[in-house]
């Protein structure tokens, strides 16, 4: 399964807002055997969204957007996932009742506050779509035609994945090794792995704490043990992390 990543906001561009849903949604996938494709970073433009959407949709296994829901002038995400399949925008007895609710709650928590929420805006979704409600947030999210719609606020986010989480799976594992020898010094033993073997091996720096780390990723049981057993007798390697000053 191939998925791709879509996090919607002007926030995310300017660099008002550290983009830790991306991130955090891409070691979740992974973890679940998911390559992610792609990881893409877009402006609460509506017709940027919808192409961006449509395109993607096209092309990989399922699309997760988050960003941009709810009432206030610049959540267009739900209005341009509808476009991008040319639903119209229709508010369910769930997503009303989800919205209802979780205003009810608010109101209890803040007495001495009077919120002016429009429901109808809040609790539309597009036509046909399934909508994902939790206790966690106000607006709704859905699912249609393989795209996943969430919330952009990371605890919302969070709490909408794992609703779907069961959805996504793949076959892809990973282990990790480390060393201490220089990337200079392992690169042909990293492409020889990979020929060898039909592996992904990723090396990755870490000066802090003085070593690379080496992932190594397959779609097959057999084939990542053997990887990983030959770069450990033909590379200064472990299966733990070692350190030692370069």
């Amino acid at each position: 399964m191939e998925v791709a990543l879509i996090t919607v906001g002007d926030e995310l561009l300017s660099g008002d807002t550290v983009n830790t849903n991306a991130n955090w949604l891409a070691g979740e996938l992974s973890e679940r055997g998911v390559a992610v494709g792609r990881i893409l970073s877009i402006p609460d433009d509506r017709a940027e969204i919808a192409a961006r959407v449509r395109e993607y949709a096209a092309a990989f296994d399922a699309v997760i957007v988050t960003g941009g829901l709810g009432s206030t002038p610049d959540d267009v995400t739900m209005e341009a996932v509808a476009d991008a399949f040319d639903r119209e925008m229709v508010v369910t007895d769930i997503t009303r009742e989800s919205v209802e609710r979780r205003l009810a709650a608010i109101r209890e928590q803040v007495p001495d506050r009077e919120f002016d929420v429009d429901v109808a805006a809040e609790a539309a979704v597009p036509e046909g779509s399934r909508p994902l409600v939790t206790e966690a947030g106000l607006a709704p999210g859905c699912v249609l035609e393989g795209v996943y719609v969430m919330p952009g606020i990371p605890d919302e986010l969070k709490a909408t994945f794992e609703t779907v989480a069961d959805e996504f799976a793949g076959d892809r594992r990973s282990r990790f090794l480390y060393t201490v020898e220089p990337e200079s010094n392992i690169i042909d033993a990293l492409e020889e792995a990979m020929d060898r073997f039909d592996v992904v091996v990723g090396c990755y720096p870490d000066r802090e704490a003085e070593h690379n780390r080496l992932k190594v990723t397959a779609t097959d049981d057999a084939a990542l043990d053997d990887a990983a057993a030959w770069l450990l007798a033909n590379v200064d390697a472990s299966e733990t992390p070692v350190s030692r000053d370069w």
